[in-house]
């Protein structure tokens, strides 16, 4: 395979490592020792601080019960803390779950519900949104966590003595980690992470291994190797390294995609092994992520399409007053959704020394499947999303016959396999049947490979649609609005939106003699769901477009939004 498509130098098969991941951070803290994995603010923790205080948080974790079986759920925004509590509850031997901390209350409960929670790792500022299950519930751990510049807050929880403070299970004595196996249960993703109903990916320690392993030998040239301990070190193979590439230990990078997010977790433990600086950023602000680019010297970049249009709008104001130095930069990552060739255009121009690199993935295959190898003098085409990563299998299939694979060039379903995906959902045995056949994943979208191997995308199978880079299920949000006495029906399509991508907008059809305001129902959603998911259109009609059978012709909805954007 040309060098455009693969790194020259680089086998197409990985080994993995035959331990759990409580060999990933002592890895890292190895190789690293002092150097800053994290800053948030003036704090800072290097990769050696970083595997010091994730061994006290276990030890403190287990000292109160928390072990091997249990869930710890973390509710809390980006910020310095929680990779310590992530970290700590593997180290413990436990199973995390990271929860999207916007969640109104009920939703948080029937998370916590969801995974079975036995303790929480949260924040000052999401304690009231997650006292009506403290209160209910009060064998559940509650840890919390201090304020950071990331993530201000109160100071403390004051003088609550339902919650314990992070600092009580950092001045236990750090104790070697509890071993942990590939098959151990790592962490449960939430596909959607919004009302409960969303499903918990099972993400095992060798799925995470395998993700973690793909991107990071793709991106940085580099092999695993493992010593008698289990523990990784990287051999850098020089013929696949280019000007692009990153080299261990080297990197410095400013995040703002959610750790709640697969995206963000899983990119995060790559930096962790990759010996990358991360500097937390809280709220996004394009102008203040630029500038901390800038004092940091970042040289990569990871979001979604709606972050970068947010970031050139940002960097565009800022040309005339001499602009932002992005020299720096060498590689900007983009997944969630597609970019169109436009935006990469401007991109290769706002960044003058870094190729853009778009991938895919989903949760149910921990994160990524396919990579595009950075070149800025050689860009993949248009709609391409890379090849299949170490190991990694697609094929396309019918889109009426998912048994039936199509031979190249052909659009379809995308199905794949390898060490990264997952074995299901947790508690969902149907469903999990319906997506996993067979050793392949039925991914749900839609696409086709030409005869490189390279992945097209076309579309989605599934009416999903993405806000800002944020997975949006309509059927959630049908679910929200039909419990509103006043709708009988409704029907929720993305209707396309220059700046987030696509937004939520609603068909409703009111109950008989029924009176209510978009506003009301609009805000009945709001109260129900997380900020991203929110109807941001809504149009009353007298009746839905179905077919003969009887089901809701969202094609038709579509169009007329085109025609119309909205009702007739």
């Amino acid at each position: 395979m040309n060098r455009a498509l693969w790194p020259t130098g680089l086998p197409r098969t990985l080994s993995y490592p035959r331990t759990g991941l409580h060999t990933l951070l002592a890895s890292a803290a190895r190789a690293y020792g002092a150097r800053h994995a994290l800053v948030d603010g003036e704090e800072r923790l290097g990769f050696d601080a970083l595997h010091d205080n994730a061994l006290r948080c276990a030890q403190g974790l287990r000292e109160r019960g928390i072990g091997r079986g249990d869930v710890v759920a973390l509710v809390q925004p980006n910020g310095l803390w929680f990779p310590v509590g992530y970290h700590g509850a593997l180290l413990a031997g436990a199973t995390a779950s990271a929860i999207n901390p916007t969640l109104p209350p009920e939703s948080l409960a029937d998370a916590l519900a969801e995974i079975d929670a036995k303790a929480v790792i949260t924040h000052p500022a999401c304690l009231p949104a997650l006292r009506p299950v403290l209160d209910a519930h009060p064998a559940l751990l509650a840890v919390v966590v201090p304020p950071s510049a990331t993530a201000p807050g109160p100071e403390s929880a004051g003088q609550d003595g339902r919650v314990v403070p992070l600092a009580e299970l950092l001045a236990a004595e750090p104790a070697p980690a509890t071993p942990r196996s590939p098959d151990d249960l790592a962490h449960l993703a939430f596909t959607g992470g919004t009302t409960g109903r969303s499903k918990a990916v099972r993400v095992c320690d060798r799925h995470l291994w395998a993700n973690v392993l793909q991107g990071l030998c793709a991106r940085s040239a580099v092999l695993p190797e493992y010593d008698a301990d289990g523990l990784v070190t990287l051999r850098r193979v020089e013929e696949a390294v280019t000007p692009w590439t990153g080299a261990p230990g080297e990197d410095t990078a400013v995040n703002v995609v959610p750790l709640f997010h697969a995206m963000g977790l899983v990119s995060h433990s790559i930096a962790l092994l990759a010996g990358i600086t991360v500097v937390a950023h809280g709220r996004f602000d394009p102008r203040e992520f630029l500038a901390q680019m800038v004092r940091h010297g970042a040289s990569g970049i990871t979001g979604s399409p709606a972050m970068h249009h947010a970031l050139l709008a940002a960097i565009d104001a800022a040309a005339d007053a001499g602009g932002y130095d992005l020299r720096a930069v060498r590689v900007v990552n983009s997944g969630a959704a597609p970019l169109d060739s436009p935006t990469i255009a401007r991109m290769a121009a706002a960044y003058p020394n870094a190729a853009v690199a778009e991938g895919y993935g989903l949760t149910e295959a921990t994160m990524a499947l396919t990579f595009v190898v950075p070149d800025r003098d050689r860009p993949a085409p248009p709609g391409c999303v890379g090849v299949p990563l170490f190991d990694t299998e697609l094929e396309i299939r019918d889109l009426a016959d998912p048994a039936k694979p199509l031979p190249v060039g052909e659009t379809g379903l995308v199905f794949a396999r390898g060490p990264q995906v997952t074995d299901g959902y947790l508690g969902r045995p149907e469903l999990t049947a319906e997506q996993w056949v067979d050793g392949w994943l039925a991914t749900g979208d839609i696409g086709r490979l030409d005869e490189l191997g390279r992945l097209f995308l076309s579309g989605r199978a599934k009416d999903m649609l993405i806000y800002k880079g944020y997975n949006v299920y309509p059927t959630q949000l049908e679910e929200v609005l039909a419990a509103h006495p006043a709708v009988a029906q409704v029907a929720v399509i993305g209707a396309p939106h220059p700046d987030a991508g696509e937004v939520p907008a609603a068909y409703v059809v009111l109950r008989p003699g029924a009176a209510v305001s978009d506003g009301e129902l609009l805000d009945f959603v709001a109260a129900r769901v997380a900020p991203y998911q929110r109807v941001r259109e809504l149009y009353f009609v007298p009746a839905l477009p179905v077919s003969a059978a009887g089901k809701t012709l969202k094609s038709e909805l579509r169009a007329r939004h085109a025609r119309q954007g909205g009702a007739d």
